[in-house]
């Protein structure tokens, strides 16, 4: 086996304005044969989600993945890794010196795949769309900095910000930034199903079983202006139900590439050679695992609950007998290779201590074990879950100090459940919007958050959190993005536990595997193509 790894160059800083390079689909594999993909994500449409591929609903990293093929966004993160470059557009910048202005300029002559034309009204529709309806999934607070979106004849978009914010423009390469046809998506109403219509470098056409996705077709584009060069036809995406039915259809020949998610176990024999037609590319990534807290429960509601548990949990212990080199212990919501990270969690706590745990329990007032239950989802983040779960409930019970047991639900009613508030204590894994710290708090941490958590800290949503977006040189954020990690170590809304790196599979005669991920886990599909098998 042949193992090839892609090492990113490091995250620069923001953002100056940035004109398009020559990409499009004008180019791309003759072969005919489509690239078969594989994952283990799972979309279902429900009764309590039955839009999941809309962009003003989808927040997680599957439902994205399948809108960053489709759905075109004014901008776009590139290969590899950097500042984000236009794609719709043609230029974008800010036109202040205060980074609260910033426009847009449409390519010439930018088409939906049906033939209509995009225009600026289009752009401003779409986002006023995503605004307005403020789906539950939190996916609309990426654009909470937005006032007003206004535009100047059929080609220019001028975004008004209510304050500073330097991440603007990764924010617009994010799919509720994508651009949508007033004709198939309604202003007040989220899109049932699994239609989706755009202008991106793919179409979309999904086979549903029991409102369940089991494959779906991507088929390039012809009207397709952008960045991107689109090295392939036509993609097939299919689900599986475990990391190793999937790993079966690639041995087998039926796949062509394995996505996520992979067992440490199928990681682990593919990295030591243990198949000669099927190569590894591992590369760095920015996925992180945690527990979550519902602050307002009667369990977890006093801190010293939460600060305990942080003092017992042993990160190392976690990812050495379950993942291996696949990890690393994190002591932040920051990753440690992002500018911004500080190990405040291990700053507190140290090593783990049950002794220092009792400490905090009997200052709060609390004696005898902490009755706790921990859920966690059982199809989201791959099959290595489980596992992860019962050795944090051997060390939490082994302290003595909790009483915990654990409990796994699928994604499809894991995570409406949680949003409600249904789990006092819950295990989550972020995917980043876009590669820069803030990512790694705000959406945890401002109001209307991802979570829908119920903890609120005035001075990091209205001091710290604008303070760290008004620099565009994220070096001069430091201060104020330390502050609010050290923040969150005292106060423990959240528990970082590990940071993981990101792994595809490919058959030898796939090409262009190093670049299918980027450190934002986005699966450009349009890097795929086929060459000769060696």
């Amino acid at each position: 086996m042949n193992r090839k790894t892609l090492v990113l160059p490091a995250v620069a800083g923001l953002l100056t304005p940035v004109l398009a390079a020559c990409g499009g689909s004008d180019s791309g594999s003759k072969s005919g044969d489509a690239i078969v993909v594989g994952t283990t994500d799972r979309f279902t449409a429900t009764s309590e989600a039955p839009a999941p591929v809309d962009p003003a609903y989808a927040y997680d990293v599957g439902t994205w993945n399948i809108l960053r093929q489709t759905v075109q966004t004014l901008m776009t993160q590139p290969r590899g890794e950097g500042m984000p470059v236009p794609d719709a557009a043609e230029s974008c910048g800010f036109t202040d010196s205060g980074s609260e202005r910033y426009a847009c300029k449409l390519r010439d002559g930018l088409k939906f795949a049906s033939g209509d034309d995009v225009t600026a009204e289009d752009v401003k529709y779409s986002i006023d769309r995503a605004l307005r309806l403020k789906a539950d999934s939190g996916v609309s607070a990426l654009l909470n900095t937005i006032d007003t979106v206004e535009t100047q004849g059929k080609r220019e978009v001028i975004f008004h910000l209510k304050t500073a914010d330097a991440t603007f423009p990764y924010k617009l390469s994010t799919p509720v930034a994508g651009i949508v046809d007033p004709k198939d998506y309604a202003k007040d109403k989220l899109r049932d199903g699994f239609d989706v219509d755009g202008s991106g470098p793919y179409t979309f056409k999904a086979d549903v079983k029991d409102n369940v996705i089991v494959s779906a077709t991507f088929t390039k584009n012809p009207s397709y202006k952008g960045y991107v060069k689109v090295n392939n036809d036509k993609v097939v995406m299919r689900s599986y139900d475990s990391a190793e039915a999937m790993g079966t259809a690639i041995d087998k020949g039926d796949i062509d590439v394995m996505t996520r998610t992979m067992s440490p176990a199928q990681i682990q024999k593919l990295d030591g050679g243990g198949d000669d037609k099927v190569d590894l590319v591992d590369m760095p990534g920015l996925e992180i695992r945690y527990l979550a807290f519902n602050t307002n429960a009667p369990t977890v509601k006093n801190k010293a609950v939460r600060q305990a548990m942080a003092q017992v949990i042993n990160r190392g212990e976690v990812v050495s007998k379950v993942y291996g080199t696949q990890a690393e212990p994190l002591y932040s919501m920051v990753p440690a290779t992002l500018t911004g990270h500080s190990n405040s969690f291990f700053n507190k706590y140290g090593n783990p201590s049950t002794a220092k745990a009792k400490e905090l329990l009997t200052k709060a007032g609390i004696t005898g074990p902490v009755k706790l239950t921990l859920h966690y989802t059982t199809d989201h983040y791959g099959s290595a879950t489980k596992q992860e779960f019962e050795i944090l409930q051997k060390q939490l019970n082994g302290s003595g100090l909790f009483d915990v047991t654990i409990q796994g639900h699928p994604w499809a009613t894991f995570r409406p459940a949680e949003r409600k508030g249904q789990y006092d204590v819950y295990g989550m894994g972020w995917f980043p919007d876009f590669p820069d710290a803030d990512n790694f708090l705000a959406p945890f941490l401002d109001k209307d958050n991802f979570l829908g958590s119920p903890y609120s800290n005035g001075t990091i949503q209205r001091t710290l959190i604008p303070e760290s977006r008004r620099e565009a040189d994220r070096l001069n954020a430091t201060k104020s993005l330390t502050e609010i990690q050290d923040t969150v170590a005292e106060d423990v809304p959240v528990l970082p536990l590990w940071q993981g790196k990101q792994y595809v599979a490919a058959r030898d005669d796939i090409t262009g595997v190093s670049y299918a991920l980027n450190s934002s886990s986005t699966l450009q599909l349009w890097e795929l193509g086929r060459g000769v098998s060696g």
